[in-house]
């Protein structure tokens, strides 16, 4: 994908999140510990206005989950107005410094990032209201990429996981691309669509989940991705 695309599908991604918001906001959000649909709204304007302030003043000191209203229309629009504001944010030269949590420090970076962020959590707001949402096959495949190319990288450097000691392979069969995490011969395979294997690597599906295909040394392939890859 290319940068304007991350803008067009980042832009589809948060109408789409917000679009869930005339839902319950007391639903529980299943994979994101104690919190309400209402919470995970308050995590992704805090986080939009958040990259806003990472392009526009060049620092990551203004994330700010209090901000958000306490009253549910309130609470909507102020999404709304965020995902707005983002979205202008990140309407400029992709190759425009900005601060970021990994490389490139730049608006393109932003433009992955928060699609991916917007992507995962829109699939959280919809299981949370008893929805079924497919997943964009070519967004959810580069996200896996991101997983492996920035995700995983920072969570190691960070000190919240070690590097694998072994390789796994991971095959998306809708789209027939692959990746290879760790070193060496890859000692297992892991097959499925990409939105499946996206969701089994941020903790949205079991590992083991009837809709992934494993072959080789199953048991090792699990250990590489113990991680823990993403926050």
């Amino acid at each position: 994908m290319d940068y304007t695309d991350y803008l067009v599908e980042l832009r589809r991604e948060l109408d789409e999140f917000g679009a869930l918001l005339g839902g319950d906001l007391s639903a529980p959000v299943q994979h994101c510990g104690s919190w309400k649909l209402a919470d995970l709204v308050a995590h992704m304007g805090a986080g939009n206005l958040w990259v806003v302030t990472a392009v526009r003043e060049g620092h990551g000191d203004n994330y700010r989950e209090s901000d958000a209203p306490g009253d549910p229309d309130g609470l909507r629009s102020w999404y709304a107005d965020s995902a707005d504001d983002l979205v202008a944010a990140l309407s400029v030269d992709p190759a425009t410094a900005a601060w970021t949590i990994a490389p490139p420090h730049t608006v393109g970076f932003w433009r992955r990032r928060r699609t991916q962020e917007t992507l995962v959590h829109r699939w959280d707001a919809a299981n949370a209201l008893g929805l079924q949402q497919a997943l964009n096959a070519e967004l959810a495949a580069d996200g896996v990429a991101e997983v492996f190319d920035t995700m995983a990288d920072r969570m190691v450097a960070r000190g919240a996981a070690t590097p694998p000691a072994r390789a796994l392979r991971l095959t998306a069969t809708d789209s027939a691309r692959s990746w290879t995490y760790g070193p060496g011969e890859p000692v297992a395979e892991v097959a499925g669509t990409a939105e499946d294997l996206l969701l089994m690597l941020w903790g949205r599906k079991p590992r083991e989940s009837d809709a992934l295909a494993w072959t080789g040394d199953r048991a090792a392939g699990l250990a590489v991705l113990a991680g823990p890859l993403v926050p």
